[in-house]
């Protein structure tokens, strides 16, 4: 009566002074209302002796329409009263009304997070008195009750379950707690297929709470006790949706989102994820292969995802050698076609500007042509490997100089390409890094990783790895990328040469990219030397081994740092 009362009053004059003297009662009121009807069915005889108003319908549409209240508490009471009514009548959850309003709370971005909270509260409460009156009816042996309102309550999880799944991404951790509350009771319920849940599950894995991470990990790990493969067939979009986790926890929009923990481990954030997988080869390589094709120049991955997933493959708890050689052969298989790519994709875009620019010229363009036709000339100088120029001395820096002038020249005016270089080269560097990093981390000398061969029999490369201390996978060129906004700030002309000089160091690699044999007396040979020098200087200048920036005059001295094996002496 009195909530009716308040309701006449309101939609006479919703800024009514009266109102506002009334709230306390109001909030009482819509509380007091849900309780009661939690605990009595006020339509059964014995209550309303022989009126004809249907009070479960009148109970929903008053608590609904002050769920549209201006003001949040009365929202909430109001959310809480209908969470108790639902207790006692479940299926009010299919009015559409009622799906409306829980789903648009549960997936609106700008909804007020105790909204959010309070219906995630509803639903778990909700599913636990489901769970003790199943218990009940087990005791009592009324086994068909127990199944009807199963498959009741069933049928309401499938209809909230997106939106209660997608609850995962709120930058709110008690948002996250409470979803992951409710997707808990429902697996253990048995109301759902668990597959749908799985990506979800692995991307809770990696909360930055250690009790929501376990809660997550021990879903996944009930679901492979009943369901052998399910957690491999939904690995990789877990990790993708662990990304967009960590983007949404992101305090701070500036920093790149990074895969390993920031404590003493630094172990990787899907670390759970691996070792649940690593246990069977063939899921184990199957799951390597996927994260590393992601990094293909044809899958346009986003840079950051990638550096996520670098950072991940880095430092998953590997432990037998096979793990780290696998990953590291497969990286040379993807630097060989997606490094090829790249460089032809931009002398491409070089060449065919020049040749559009060759159009039937005005006066004042001929002077320019008289010019383009050397410039054709030096960049194709530029562009034969080392090896084949006429110059000798092929390691002065006069002659980098010479080379990053000579492809300046024929950049096109356009700078997409030179973007779009440096956006497609982030992938294929971190996987030089990665490698780098792998070889440092487990020691691995560069013969041992050129004789690794897939097929062969598990049993070779069954020992334990003996991880090195102190070795932190710092892409730091890809840092520096995502940190300046490469890819949508003004390009200027320092930007264009560091591009330039990425793309000669990235051209000198491709040459060298299958490491000659050793010579006979234990030197490094002249190829290795200058894949060396390229990684060395394409991964920041610095020594792999711990990744610090180095001065140009310290260049030469790098070569022997890029990880031959003469540099594993010298050190």
């Amino acid at each position: 009566g009195a909530l009716s009362k308040l309701k006449n009053q309101h939609q006479e004059d919703p800024n009514s002074t009266i109102l506002t003297a009334n709230k306390p009662a109001l909030l009482r009121s819509l509380f007091t209302v849900g309780a009661l009807c939690r605990h009595f069915d006020f339509d059964q005889e014995d209550f309303k002796g022989n009126s004809k108003v249907n009070i479960k319908d009148k109970v929903l549409e008053l608590l609904m329409y002050f769920t549209k209240h201006s003001d949040e508490e009365v929202q909430t009471k109001a959310i809480i009263g209908l969470g108790f009514a639902f207790i006692q009548h479940p299926s009010l959850m299919f009015e559409q009304e009622v799906k409306t309003l829980y789903n648009s709370i549960l997936s609106d971005k700008n909804c007020s997070v105790n909204l959010k909270i309070q219906v995630l509260k509803n639903l778990q409460t909700y599913l636990q008195e489901e769970d003790t009156r199943k218990k009940v009816a087990k005791q009592e042996d009324l086994k068909e009750m127990g199944d009807i309102s199963s498959g009741m309550s069933s049928s309401i999880m499938q209809l909230y379950l997106k939106q209660v799944l997608e609850a995962f991404f709120h930058n709110q951790s008690s948002v996250r707690h409470f979803a992951l509350n409710v997707i808990a009771l429902t697996l253990n319920q048995g109301l759902i297929h668990p597959v749908q849940c799985v990506p979800y599950l692995i991307a809770m894995g990696t909360d930055p709470e250690p009790s929501m991470r376990n809660k997550a990990d021990q879903q996944l790990v009930e679901i492979d006790k009943k369901y052998a493969g399910f957690i491999h067939m939904k690995a990789v979009a877990g990790m993708k949706m662990s990304y967009q986790v960590q983007q949404a926890i992101n305090t701070c929009p500036k920093d790149p989102v990074r895969g390993f923990r920031h404590d003493e481990s630094s172990s990787a954030l899907c670390s759970h994820l691996y070792s649940m997988i690593r246990g069977n080869r063939q899921h184990r390589r199957a799951f390597l292969i996927s994260l590393l094709n992601l990094f293909d120049d044809t899958a346009k991955t986003e840079v950051n995802m990638l550096l996520y997933i670098a950072d991940n493959l880095a430092c998953f708890p590997y432990q037998t050698q096979e793990e780290p050689l696998f990953i590291m052969h497969h990286i040379d298989i993807t630097l060989s076609v997606s490094g090829s790519n790249l460089l032809q994709s931009f002398k491409e875009s070089m060449v065919k500007d020049k040749k559009k620019e060759r159009k039937p010229l005005s006066d004042e363009e001929s002077e320019s042509e008289s010019n383009s036709g050397s410039e054709s000339e030096s960049e194709e100088e530029a562009s034969k490997p080392r090896r084949l120029r006429k110059r000798v001395d092929s390691d002065s820096d006069s002659d980098e100089e010479n080379d990053i002038n000579a492809v300046m020249k024929c950049l096109p005016e356009n700078s997409a390409p030179l973007i779009e270089f440096a956006n497609v080269s982030q992938g294929i560097l971190l996987l030089l890094m990665l490698k780098q990093h792998l070889k440092n981390l487990c020691g691995f000398s560069d013969s041992k990783i050129q004789k690794y061969s897939p097929s062969e029999s598990a049993k070779v490369y069954d020992k334990a790895i003996n991880r090195k201390t102190g070795v932190h996978f710092h892409p730091k060129q890809t840092l520096d990328f995502l940190r300046s906004d490469m890819a949508n700030s003004k390009i200027t002309e320092e930007v264009k040469r560091s591009i330039v000089k990425q793309y000669l160091d990235f051209k000198l690699l491709m040459e060298h990219l299958d490491p000659d044999e050793e010579e006979e007396d234990g030197e490094v040979s002249a190829s290795t030397n200058a894949r060396n020098k390229a990684i060395t200087s394409l991964l920041g200048g610095g020594s792999p081994k711990n990744n610090a920036a180095e001065t140009e005059d310290d260049e030469s001295d790098g070569e022997d740092r890029g990880g031959g094996t003469s540099g594993v002496r010298r050190r």
